[in-house]
């Protein structure tokens, strides 16, 4: 079987074990692909934590869920130095971060020293511990959500840090039809005994993943396609050039991290459907979700009830489509 069909195996079994939700299974799959880290936002029971523990048993390696709390230290995720009386010397014991997958629950509830550390984790791929520094494993991803309704006793995660994630996902709650079919697999696991998400049938191996990832950096993007993907990165840090109407609605635009990302998930995007170049809509398809924690509206937007969505649709619709 070829890594291609691996990977939509792979979509296909989640899909059957995360009912309704087929935008967070494909972008679980594109961060994998283009070797980044998730936000995602939603309203409890809409099967965050589920779909990063079914993707951990489609995959290669270890996976470990981290519930953030206001108590939390850095420590608690880094690891520490143990001291160890019998000789007098000091070991380091690692901590959940050195996992391969994973689950940052409700990652604004903690304080700014744990954010830090997850920072550098996610930035640098690597934990630093008094002088030492540990790297992480080569398979390293962090899906870290967000609840958007209860925000009291949450910090706002600091620009810096959420300029990491490769996309910001907003879950929504399923369609009647879904909600139907997950009281059908709810039940069909009881009857078994079980409440947790079933192994999936397939498993992919870390070295397919690298390869997968090596192919997906082949696939061929044109020259004015990049240029078209870059205008619309510096159209949200200079939207008067596309209408005086949204001139005032930034405040900061996103970054050059943006441009990265965009590139390598519309690519992925490509890829997963099974082309070998990428075309205007799998960047308009990905734009949302890259640009949606990265660009800040401002004072004026926010009074007019602009949402950083409606923005970015906005610059979609003016950039020119080559």
């Amino acid at each position: 079987m070829s890594i291609h069909n691996k990977l939509k195996q792979l979509e296909a079994e989640l899909s059957k074990e995360i009912i309704g939700q087929s935008l967070l299974i494909n972008r679980l799959v594109v961060a994998l692909l283009a070797d980044g880290h998730l936000l995602v936002e939603g309203a409890p029971g809409l099967a965050k934590t589920r779909s990063i523990k079914a993707l951990s048993t489609g995959v290669e390696g270890d996976f470990h869920r981290i519930q953030f709390t206001p108590d939390l230290l850095p420590a608690d995720l880094t690891g520490t130095d143990i001291y160890r009386p019998q000789d007098g010397s000091f070991k380091f014991q690692r901590g959940p971060l050195f996992h391969n997958l994973i689950l940052a629950d409700e990652v604004n509830r903690a304080p700014a020293k744990v954010q830090s550390a997850l920072l550098e984790a996610m930035g640098e791929r690597q934990i630093t511990v008094g002088k030492e520094t540990y790297p992480l494993p080569d398979l390293f991803l962090v899906m870290a959500t967000q609840n958007p309704i209860e925000q009291e006793g949450t910090y706002s995660l600091p620009e810096a840090q959420l300029d990491r994630f490769l996309m910001h996902v907003k879950v929504d709650y399923p369609s009647a039809q879904a909600e139907k079919e997950i009281l059908k697999l709810v039940r069909n696991e009881a009857k078994h005994g079980n409440n947790e998400a079933a192994p999936l049938a397939i498993k992919i191996s870390q070295q397919d993943l690298f390869d997968a990832r090596q192919e997906v950096l082949a696939v061929h993007m044109s020259d004015e396609l990049e240029d078209y993907l870059i205008q619309i990165i510096l159209a949200s840090r200079n939207p008067e050039k596309y209408g005086e109407d949204i001139a005032s609605w930034v405040q900061f635009g996103a970054s050059p991290r943006a441009t990265i990302a965009l590139d390598r998930c519309a690519r992925a995007f490509a890829w997963l459907l099974g082309r070998d170049f990428v075309i205007p809509e799998d960047i308009q398809n990905v734009a949302h979700d890259i640009l949606r924690h990265r660009v800040l509206l401002s004072y004026e937007a926010e009074a007019e009830g602009v949402t950083v969505d409606g923005l970015v649709s906005e610059l979609l619709r003016r950039v020119a489509v080559p």
